[in-house]
């Protein structure tokens, strides 16, 4: 059986890929920072969980000194944890701001990576998922007829770029490991108070979809549910 841990499990996205992903036959490892949470999202889902800060080394170090001693190893990583920040006028944004977005987004799914990785290269197929944003896309920026033009995310959308070339260089320099960065689109959660036009469902189709495949899978991608993104 496929062994996949999310973060951010429970709630949203992580928790919807989470049920989508267990009712495929993964056994499903959710990660969440809040113990009462995490237990009662994977109560709901009939998965277990993990006490999982991103941005903590020590916490995820302990995740995965966990994951291994609990269930064996690990073959599937969603890095789903992220943050918003600040939504505001780009001048309102200061360095603590956007230190505090980039430690979570991006440097989140660096500390995570590397410590789960000697789990992962034991796996016989092994994959990560990353979680970016239409807004770190500087292909969907440039378009003006998209949603994404007109957000001033100053700190979210300098996150999510650095997670798409972080995937490339983890997929360039880790051949062996099938490695995307997946684009949720306008989906209704928290971090947008619901407005988005996609479901859950549909927000979790292309991180499903990359979750799933097998050793010949691609690597080094970005798409969304509807095919590729432009870098």
């Amino acid at each position: 059986m496929t062994t996949t841990l999310i973060t951010g499990g429970n709630k949203s996205l992580g928790f919807e890929t989470a049920r989508r992903l267990h009712e495929h036959g993964h056994h499903v490892i959710i990660g969440a920072r809040d113990a009462d949470r995490g237990a009662q999202a994977a109560k709901d889902l009939g998965v277990d969980w993990v006490t999982l800060d991103v941005t903590s080394d020590e916490s995820v170090a302990a995740a995965a000194s966990e994951v291994r001693a609990r269930f064996g190893g690990l073959d599937v990583l969603v890095n789903n944890a992220g943050v918003s920040g600040q939504i505001t006028a780009v001048e309102n944004f200061d360095g603590p701001e956007v230190l505090a977005v980039l430690d979570t987004n991006t440097v989140g799914i660096v500390r995570t990576t590397h410590a789960f990785l000697p789990l992962l290269r034991e796996s016989a197929a092994p994959v990560i998922v990353n979680v970016t944003s239409g807004l770190g896309s500087f292909s969907v920026r440039a378009d003006e007829s998209r949603i994404e033009h007109n957000v001033p995310s100053l700190g979210y959308s300098a996150s999510k770029a650095a997670v798409n070339m972080l995937t490339l260089m983890y997929a360039q320099f880790l051949p062996g490991i099938r490695i995307n960065v997946v684009d949720p689109g306008y989906t209704a959660t928290d971090f947008n108070g619901h407005s988005g036009h996609q479901t859950v469902t549909e927000g979790t189709d292309a991180i499903v979809a990359l979750a799933t495949i097998d050793k010949a899978g691609p690597t080094g991608t970005y798409s969304d549910r509807h095919g590729p993104v432009g870098w």
